[in-house]
């Protein structure tokens, strides 16, 4: 569907308030409607149980029996997953998870302000899930050096990923960089197959995985064969001045201070860097060597570089993600 249909489409879900506490959210587009309830209700069913509300699908209609603030919540779910849907075609589980999370149901966030963080890629629209989010991806179009730390989940890869991307289609830059640091989880590189490229893949498989969810499997190849998409460990780095480039060094906690500074210094002209780390999942012999959380407080004042800071609030992962990073957080805090 056009832009324009979209908009249309959007502008006629009709809403009908009834005395009994109940809300009939009334759609003109079967398809849509189908889309949007999913195959069986389930789509409802998940968005029932998170709210804690009563749903029912009644011909063109989705019915919502709650209190009047819990009908209103379900109301902007509905009206963002509707966006969802024919942004992307598809509702997935974590799109019905941050359809009722406070970025999206903040009665001060109207439209017109959410469309300015729509990442637009090739196979889909990726929207900012939360509020730190949001100010992330502001970073990754405003500034020049970007450092990110925060549990797994929080979309700091994925979206760095996906701003790059976009920015490249655009041609604004020439090259695309995703770099980490091949440091041992408790493995051992020696004992893996193969020659160093085969040694050192399974630790950049992360980022080849955020590519492929953004751009056909067939295009990202041609643009890592011509050389417009580089994927390589931190220490080919070294040495390089990169121009009109995107570079993301990713898993930065297993960077160190060294390594941070030489990445960093990287930064030529029309470029952006950004670090990203997990402070909580420190791979290093010695934790200290971590050169993260020193690279934040020395630079964070620079006008040029943004800092952002995420937590288990901002995991748009499964919910028992959140949960168990917030466990693990608040026994850490104990000892």
């Amino acid at each position: 569907m056009s832009k324009i249909n979209k908009k249309k489409i959007i502008s006629e879900l009709k809403y009908v308030y009834s005395e009994n506490n109940t809300l009939s959210i009334i759609f003109q587009n079967n398809e849509l409607l189908l889309g949007v309830t999913g195959e069986f209700n389930n789509n409802l069913k998940e968005l029932e149980k998170i709210t804690e509300t009563s749903l029912y699908s009644r011909g063109n209609s989705i019915l919502v029996k709650s209190t009047s603030e819990k009908n209103n919540i379900v109301k902007n779910a509905i009206q963002f997953l509707t966006e969802q849907y024919l942004n992307n075609g598809t509702i997935e589980k974590k799109d019905i998870i941050s359809s009722i999370s406070k970025f999206m149901i903040n009665q001060n966030n109207n439209s017109e302000k959410k469309i300015e963080y729509i990442i637009k890629t090739p196979k889909k629209s990726v929207i900012p899930r939360s509020e730190r989010q949001k100010d992330y991806v502001r970073a990754l179009k405003e500034s020049d050096i970007i450092i990110s730390a925060g549990p797994a989940g929080t979309g700091k890869t994925f979206l760095a990923v996906a701003v790059a991307l976009t920015m490249l289609l655009e041609k604004k830059i020439e090259r695309i960089i995703l770099s980490r640091p091949a440091v041992e989880a408790g493995e051992r590189l020696g004992f893996l197959p193969g020659d160093m490229r085969e040694k050192v893949d399974p630790y950049l498989r992360p980022l080849y995985d955020s590519l492929y969810d953004l751009l056909d499997f067939e295009k990202i190849q041609k643009k890592i064969e011509i050389g417009d998409i580089e994927i390589a460990p931190l220490a080919f780095m070294r040495g390089r001045t990169l121009k009109n480039s995107f570079a993301i060094l990713d898993e930065a906690q297993n960077a160190t201070d060294t390594q941070i500074k030489m990445f960093l210094t990287r930064i030529g002209e029309n470029s952006k860097i950004v670090i990203n780390g997990d402070p909580s999942q420190i791979d290093l012999p010695n934790k200290s060597l971590s050169g993260l959380n020193r690279s934040k407080k020395l630079l964070g004042h620079l006008n040029e570089i943004s800092v952002v800071d995420f937590d288990h609030k901002d995991v748009v992962r499964h919910p028992l993600v959140s949960k168990i990073v917030k466990a693990y957080s608040d026994k850490s805090a104990e000892e």
